[in-house]
């Protein structure tokens, strides 16, 4: 997995809430049980002009430069809701975001965002806003910083914005490793453990 540490790049407000995942990437567009090929499928229903077609929606703001360079997606409340679907997360990733501040999320989807290499910030929307009205007067140089060493969003006018997410995530994220890779880290006392264990329940070993 993709270490996060830091970033600061272009941000694209998609301001809406309830954006589930068949709007990230519809069920027609998930031709692969892997994590790459996805990337094309991304937010179709919103990004082309009719279904199954490749005609770019010139309105739609991912296909509109420089927000077609953006790593940090910025939205509205409840992010990723609706089905479990784990492909959502992969198409974001495939496509470049690495970083989505908005108000809520989904519970599934901000657990696979953060078990495949994307931070899933929680900040008040009034601040997403805010947020969304820096990067619109300039988005090419306005440029929104992610900062997970310091747990802080720094918008374009260099106000900070802390936000807080759980050590074993955060820790997850950092060291860009799964939850299993985590837990290996402490093989030494894991294997302690079996040790003392089999001499009081060897039974247990046969």
């Amino acid at each position: 997995m993709e270490k996060f540490t830091r970033i600061t790049a272009v941000a694209a407000p998609l301001l809406r809430i309830n954006v589930d995942t068949d709007a990230i990437i519809p069920s027609r567009e998930m031709k692969t049980v892997g994590k790459t090929g996805l990337a094309a499928g991304l937010f179709a229903g919103w990004r082309y002009q009719a279904s199954g077609s490749r005609v770019e929606e010139p309105g739609f703001v991912l296909n509109r430069e420089p927000y077609r360079h953006a790593r940090i997606l910025l939205s509205g409340a409840n992010f990723g809701c609706g089905s479990s679907r784990e492909h959502a997360v992969w198409a974001l990733h495939e496509w470049g975001i690495r970083a989505i501040i908005a108000p809520s999320y989904g519970a599934i989807f901000a657990g696979n965002c953060v078990r495949n290499g994307i931070l899933p910030v929680v900040l008040d929307y009034a601040v997403v806003e805010e947020l969304a009205r820096q990067v619109e007067a300039d988005p090419a140089s306005r440029l929104v910083s992610v900062d997970l060493v310091d747990c802080a969003v720094t918008a374009p006018d260099g106000t900070r914005h802390p936000f807080t997410m759980a050590a074993a995530d955060r820790d997850m994220l950092l060291e860009g490793l799964d939850g299993i890779a985590l837990t290996l880290k402490r093989d030494d006392e894991i294997l302690a453990f079996q040790g003392r264990d089999r001499l009081r329940r060897p039974w247990i070993y046969l």
